[in-house]
């Protein structure tokens, strides 16, 4: 899988998510970055989520990245990479929302 075709997968993950769903999306950027400095991690949220922000003005967008080798290196093809790609957006996403990782792992994007 290229890069666009990564940057491509990740758009489409984005676009499959409800319209309900992103127009709720508050100062966020997504991010596709080749992988963490220090961890192996799919994806990563840095941010304040939504139901932490209480007195929020003037904070930076919250980032929501994308690690395109460590999920590569986790696919064994461009189709599992894609739903490995969609997984992980949505758990990243659900992070945003302040859903932990335990309970992201029930509903399935863990």
């Amino acid at each position: 899988m290229t890069d666009a075709e990564f940057d491509d997968a990740v758009n489409d993950a984005l676009d499959s998510l409800p319209d309900e769903l992103m127009s709720r999306l508050d100062n966020v950027v997504v991010l596709v970055e080749d992988e963490h400095p220090t961890e192996d991690l799919l994806g990563l949220y840095e941010g304040v989520a939504l139901t932490e922000r209480f007195e929020y003005s003037g904070h930076l967008p919250d980032v929501i990245h994308i690690y395109r080798l460590p999920i590569l290196d986790l696919a064994e093809d461009e189709h599992d990479a894609r739903r490995e790609i969609a997984v992980t957006v949505a758990h990243e996403i659900g992070h945003h929302f302040g859903i932990d990782d335990e309970r992201l792992h029930e509903l399935g994007f863990g």
